[in-house]
């Protein structure tokens, strides 16, 4: 049987209250819980605005292409820029926006046929990165006339699901230290 000397009782109450601690840091205290949500909402917030593309809107017969004209896009809903040149007995007429992906992309094929550049020709394009909707870039290569003019780029892992990756590691390693 051994005796237990008040260093041996101070030793054990200091390693149980160093187990408290960490129970509760693990358990989750008051702040700890708050800091947590805080750096979740800042993710979910920060990774909404990687997802949300920009686009001008317009509708005039100027090629809009200013900064006043810069819009967000609908979050996880409005996914393309679009820009339809028309041209009338007045003059060309543009008429820029954000658009699904789907409504852009059956509007621009479906227009297709209607795109000659002549009087009364309505000319529709959906691209998907921000502000491709702006003015008319260097004519490259002619496409060829029965395809769409659709610019698509291949996805791209956006910046702010990478910071949120980042910050859940990082939360991890506090949480378990």
């Amino acid at each position: 049987m051994s005796v237990r000397t008040p260093v041996h009782q101070q030793r054990d109450s200091e390693r149980l209250q160093e187990e408290d601690a960490g129970a509760q840091h693990l358990s989750g205290s008051p702040a700890g819980r708050m800091r947590f949500w805080t750096f979740s909402a800042l993710l979910l917030f920060l990774c909404g605005l990687a997802l949300q593309i920009q686009c001008y809107q317009c509708e005039m017969t100027q090629d809009c292409a200013t900064p006043d004209f810069i819009v967000n896009c609908t979050v996880n809903v409005q996914d393309m820029c679009q820009k339809e040149v028309l041209v009338k007995d007045d003059g060309i007429h543009y008429r820029k926006s954000c658009a699904s992906s789907g409504a852009c992309l059956i509007a621009s094929s479906g227009y297709q046929q209607f795109c000659t550049g002549r009087l009364h020709s309505v000319c529709i394009t959906c691209c998907n990165t921000p502000l491709c909707n702006g003015p008319r870039q260097k004519r490259r290569t002619p496409q060829s006339s029965g395809a769409a003019s659709v610019t698509l780029q291949p996805p791209r892992v956006p910046a702010g699901l990478l910071l949120l990756l980042l910050l859940l590691l990082l939360l991890q390693d506090s949480i378990l230290c």
